[in-house]
């Protein structure tokens, strides 16, 4: 098994070379592999830690990481950029990975009844967890870099600024927003642009913080925030938006959302969706599915697009912003490690390295990897009265 991993090390340093670092195993033998400075060190702790990477890939380093028997010392990224390359990702799994893959693949359907557990497990782990690493609005998802030195406060308001650009928002239009999460850019459409709107999201805590928020900034005769599935929901309006949300639909319910997009914005109306996707399909990782986002579904750029085109809606821009979302996390990342001592009073030592690996490994994915942060405009139906270049967007 030890020859095996190290034929697997080997190989990962000839295909990131300027990576430099030392493997030690269960007996206390050590390996250097790259050239230069040591960048970190990772260790086995038991055999056992061993087997099940190699039987499990990333689900079984995740789980002993978590468990404390896989250690690493020094820049834990560098670590995570060998889980982007082949020779990790086609690892052989284990029968009993690939079947207990795809049970969890089948139990984690968003079904009217599974959408509301599977929410709760990531965004319900307290408010309070989050305004320790997020901006000042909650906004969890992708934030709008116009230079290098913004914060991340300046960031995210200029991601609403550029989404209600892309809208064409009106004073007294009404708008939509699918997944509206703590409520931040339903807040600033009514503040700086004078709509009227409502808002759902799954998550109870990100309800009753959204509808508190919005009574205390006078707002609450403009816009409102729902306990509701977003299939659930009714109305008619000139604006759609959907934020950071389309990553929980799943794969089966892509038609579904497409089509509630269609019957809640007007004909010609324009909607906005902002979501994590890839321009191929990939399997997906096991790890964050059982972890940190059952029910969880990556879906390619085609997936999207197609389905749109078969129900009559009508893309008509997109935008890539993945360096913005490497940057975002980024951010997260040093926000999060200044509260771990905090993080951890609050949950224990394996939620700390759960949300660490998590929160890294999207940095390095983002940065290395196959996802990718698409704003797609689209109108439901022909419009032939949109502005005919993006000069508006950066006026």
């Amino acid at each position: 098994m030890r020859k095996t991993l190290e034929q697997l090390f080997r190989k990962l340093s000839d295909h990131i070379p300027e990576v430099s670092f030392e493997v030690q195993f269960w007996d206390g033998k050590r390996n250097s592999y790259g050239m230069g400075k040591r960048q970190f060190l990772l260790t086995f702790a038991t055999k056992r830690a061993a087997e099940h990477v190699l039987e499990s890939g990333s689900l079984g380093f995740g789980e002993e990481y978590m468990g404390g028997d896989i250690q690493v010392e020094g820049d834990f990224r560098q670590l995570l950029r060998f889980g982007t390359d082949a020779a990790f990702l086609n690892l052989p799994l284990g029968l009993k990975t690939k079947l207990a893959f795809q049970h969890l693949r089948q139990t984690s359907l968003n079904t009217l009844s599974r959408a509301p557990k599977h929410i709760a497990h990531h965004y319900d782990l307290g408010n309070d967890f989050y305004k320790l690493w997020l901006d000042e609005s909650m906004a969890y998802s992708c934030a709008y870099f116009r230079h290098e030195d913004d914060t991340l406060e300046q960031a995210q308001q200029q991601k609403y600024e550029h989404i209600c650009r892309k809208l064409q928002l009106k004073s007294g239009e009404t708008l939509v927003d699918i997944g509206c999460g703590w409520g931040g850019m339903l807040i600033y459409a009514a503040r700086q642009y004078g709509v009227r709107g409502v808002g759902c999201s799954l998550s109870k805590q990100q309800v009753e913080y959204a509808t508190d928020l919005i009574k205390r900034e006078g707002l609450s005769k403009e816009i409102s925030v729902v306990f509701e599935d977003y299939r659930k929901l009714e109305g008619t309006f000139d604006k759609f938006v959907s934020i950071g949300m389309f990553e929980h639909v799943g794969k089966q319910f892509i038609p579904t959302f497409m089509e509630k997009a269609q019957s809640l914005l007007k004909r010609e109306g324009i909607g906005l969706l902002h979501t994590i996707g890839e321009e191929r399909s990939t399997p997906g990782d096991p790890w964050t599915l059982k972890y940190i986002f059952p029910g969880g579904y990556i879906p390619s750029l085609d997936e999207i697009v197609r389905t749109m085109g078969e129900i009559g809606l009508v893309p008509t821009d997109i935008e890539n912003l993945r360096l913005h979302y490497a940057k975002t996390v980024e951010e997260w990342c040093t926000r999060y490690e200044a509260h771990v001592k905090t993080i951890e009073k609050m949950f224990d030592a394996s939620f700390v390295r759960m949300w660490r690996m998590f929160l890294n490994g999207c940095v390095i994915n983002f940065r290395y990897g196959n996802p990718r942060l698409y704003q797609i405009i689209f109108t439901n139906g022909l419009n032939n009265s949109l502005p005919l270049t993006r000069e508006y967007m950066y006026r």
